[in-house]
C-alpha cells in the first residue's frame, strides 16, 4: 500500500482525539477566559450548598426566572425555578414541544466534601477551645490539617428564625485551623498507613486560647469563645443542636500554572458542572424545542439520600406539576426524556500512573469527559448507559463543535465512584454521565482545565438546544 493511501486509511479508521488547544478556534479563547472568570466568581460565592443555592437563584432571577408556584399556568418560553429547602434548586425553561415528547435534563450536584460540626461541638482542652467535626463525603483526612478554614451555615432557633453564620469568609476575618503533629515528634505517625495517620476524631478545629474570668474558674477559654459567638449571632451552646455548620477551605478560586491554563479551587466537584449547566440554561435566548431542565441537587457525596438529594421525590413532584399544566402523565414525559448526569471525572495524573489505564482515561485539555458507566469492581452501583444513548450524545456534541473524550474512572478494581445517573435512569430516563476531568479530586484544592470547563458548558448548551 502506498504511503499516502496508508495515511488516508489510518485517518479514516483510527480515533483521532487531539489536545483541545489544537482544535479550539482562536476567537473562542477570549470567550473561554470570560466564562472561566465568571465561573471563579460563582465558586467564591458558593462555598456550601446553601450558598450555591442562593447564588443560583440570584443569577436565575437576574435572567428572568420566577419562583414556581404549584398550579400556576405555564406556556412556551416561561422560565421558572423551585428551591428545595434552601439546599437544592430545579429550574425549567418551557419549550415549544409538549412535555409528552420529553424534556432535556442536565443534573449536577452542589454539595462537596467538607467537615461538618457535630451536634455538641464546642469543648476546651488544656486551655484551648475546639470544635469537634464529622467529615462529610470521601475526604482524605490528612489533606485537611494546617489549612486556613472558614465556617459557614445556619443555626435554626426554636422560635423558627434562622441565623446565618460566616466566620472567616470576609476580608479581615480570623481564620480557623486544624493543627498537625510536628515532624520532630512524628516518627510513630510516619509509620502509620496514609489513611490512619490522621484519625477522624482528631479533625478538631482550633477556635481560641484567650481565657476570661478568674484563674480558678474552669472552662474559661470555652466561655470566651461562646461569649463571642453569642455577641455576634445571639446563640447559646444548646443552639448547636439545631445547626448546620460546615468548615471549608478559606481559599479563593485562582488561576494555576505560568500559562494560567488551569483553575485551582475548593469545590470543583461538582460546582464546575453545576455552573456549566446553569449558565447553559440561562443563556437560552428563546424557548427551546423541548423543555430544558436544570437540576442542582444536594447529598450526592453521601449517596444522594435525604429530602434534598437526587433520590428524593422532590424532583418527581416538580416535574409532575409541570406535566399537570399540559395534562401529561409524568411517566410519559420521563420515558421520552434525556438526562446528562453532569459530574466530574478523574483526570489522568502522570504522578500516579499505576491506578490509571491510559487508553481509557480522561485527559486535561481534551474536553468534556463522557463516562458510559461509573461504579466499582464489576460496574457495581453504576448506570451503564446503552450504546444508543452514547451515540446520541456523540452526535449532539459533534454537531455543536464540542471537544469531547470518553473514559473510565481508573483501572478496573483500583477503586470507583458514583453519580446521580442511576437515580435518573431508575426513573426510566435515558442517562449518560459527562463532566470536567479533575486533578486532586475531593481534595481541599482541586485543579481543572479552563478549556475543559468551557467545552463542558458548550456540551450542556448542546443538550438544551437538542430537538430530539
Amino acid at each position: 500500500m502506498e504511503k499516502s493511501a496508508y495515511k488516508e486509511l489510518k485517518e479514516k479508521l483510527f480515533s483521532s482525539k487531539k489536545n483541545g488547544y489544537d482544535l479550539i478556534q482562536e476567537q473562542d479563547l477570549d470567550v473561554m477566559e470570560d466564562y472561566c472568570t465568571r465561573y471563579k466568581a460563582f465558586l467564591d460565592a458558593s462555598r456550601t450548598e446553601r450558598l450555591c443555592t442562593k447564588e443560583t437563584i440570584r443569577l436565575a432571577e437576574q435572567a428572568g426566572y420566577k419562583p414556581y408556584v404549584r398550579g400556576m399556568a405555564l406556556q412556551a418560553d416561561d422560565k421558572v425555578y423551585l428551591c428545595n429547602r434552601g439546599k437544592a434548586v430545579m429550574l425549567a425553561h418551557i419549550g415549544q414541544k409538549p412535555l409528552s415528547e420529553g424534556v432535556q435534563i442536565v443534573a449536577a450536584h452542589i454539595d462537596s466534601p467538607r467537615l461538618d460540626l457535630k451536634p455538641n461541638p464546642l469543648y476546651e482542652e488544656n486551655e484551648l477551645a475546639y470544635f469537634k467535626t464529622h467529615y462529610y463525603g470521601g475526604v482524605r483526612k490528612y489533606q485537611w490539617v494546617t489549612l486556613p478554614l472558614a465556617l459557614y451555615g445556619v443555626v435554626a432557633m426554636k422560635d423558627g428564625t434562622k441565623v446565618e453564620v460566616n466566620i472567616g469568609g470576609e476580608a479581615g476575618d480570623p481564620r480557623l485551623v486544624i493543627t498537625d503533629l510536628l515532624p520532630h515528634l512524628g516518627a510513630a505517625q510516619n509509620k502509620k498507613p496514609l489513611g490512619e495517620a490522621i484519625p477522624g476524631e482528631s479533625l478538631n478545629i482550633l477556635l481560641g486560647s484567650r481565657p476570661i474570668g478568674g484563674e480558678d474558674e474552669a472552662g474559661r477559654v470555652k466561655l470566651s469563645v461562646m461569649q463571642l459567638l453569642h455577641e455576634k449571632y445571639g446563640i447559646t451552646e444548646d443552639d448547636f443542636n439545631s445547626a448546620e455548620l460546615e468548615a471549608v477551605p478559606a481559599v479563593d478560586a485562582c488561576d494555576v500554572g505560568l500559562d494560567r491554563s488551569l483553575i485551582g479551587a475548593y469545590g470543583h466537584d461538582d460546582r464546575v458542572c453545576a455552573y456549566a449547566a446553569l449558565k447553559a440554561l440561562l443563556d437560552l435566548q428563546k424557548a427551546p424545542q423541548k423543555t430544558a431542565v436544570c437540576v442542582l441537587a444536594d447529598k450526592e457525596e453521601i449517596g444522594s439520600n435525604g429530602v434534598t438529594g437526587m433520590q428524593s421525590a422532590a424532583f418527581d413532584g416538580f416535574m409532575e406539576d409541570l406535566c399537570a399544566t399540559q395534562d401529561v402523565p409524568l411517566r410519559a414525559c420521563f420515558e421520552n426524556s434525556f438526562c446528562l448526569s453532569a459530574d466530574v471525572t478523574a483526570a489522568y495524573d502522570p504522578n500516579f500512573p499505576d491506578v490509571f489505564e491510559k487508553r481509557n482515561e480522561a485527559y486535561i485539555n481534551y474536553g468534556i469527559g463522557l463516562c458510559k458507566y461509573t461504579g466499582a469492581r464489576g460496574k457495581s452501583g453504576a448506570s451503564d448507559a446503552d450504546a444508543e444513548t452514547v451515540a446520541y450524545v456523540r452526535q449532539l456534541f459533534d454537531e455543536a463543535g464540542v471537544i469531547w473524550q470518553i473514559g473510565e474512572l481508573g483501572k478496573v478494581d483500583a477503586g470507583g465512584g458514583g453519580t446521580v445517573a442511576m437515580y435518573m435512569a431508575n426513573r426510566n430516563i435515558r442517562t449518560l454521565d459527562a463532566g470536567v476531568p479533575v486533578l486532586s479530586m475531593h481534595a481541599p484544592f482541586e485543579t481543572v482545565s479552563k478549556l475543559d470547563c468551557y467545552e463542558t458548558y458548550k456540551g450542556m448548551k448542546a443538550v438544551f438546544h437538542a430537538e430530539k
